[in-house]
């Protein structure tokens, strides 16, 4: 069974960073593409960033481009999520997810990804 353990979250200031982590347990990680989402309250969840299954290729959501990095360590079958210059507007739960097919590309869609983390806070005060 796949799972997926988000970690790092908490509150910081604007401008401020934080490193996202996702566990990936179960499945061989190397061979799916990954991505972050977001949800903020009363809002959908909307994509953030994701990486093709060899790491070579990553897309980025406007809100997030050049603030944001998204990369993996298949060694330690986890995901990260690098952020920078952290704004309010970055409020929210981010889930990790992984691709429902294999030797994948990134993808912006909810419904490509089957299998998704519980979700960690990241809260950005002003």
């Amino acid at each position: 069974q796949v799972q997926l353990v988000e970690s790092g979250g908490g509150l910081v200031q604007t401008g401020g960073s934080l490193r996202l982590s996702c566990a990936v347990s179960g499945g061989t990680f190397a061979n799916y593409a990954m991505g972050w989402f977001r949800q903020a309250p009363g809002k959908e969840r909307e994509f953030v960033a994701a990486l093709s299954w060899s790491g070579q290729n990553t897309y980025y959501a406007d809100s997030v481009k050049g603030r944001f990095t998204i990369s993996r360590d298949n060694a330690k079958n986890t995901l990260y999520l690098q952020m920078n210059s952290l704004k309010p507007e970055d409020t929210a739960v981010y889930y990790c997810a992984r691709r429902r097919l294999s030797y994948s590309g990134y993808s912006m869609s909810t419904g490509d990804y089957n299998y998704w983390g519980q979700g960690t806070q990241v809260t950005v005060s002003s």
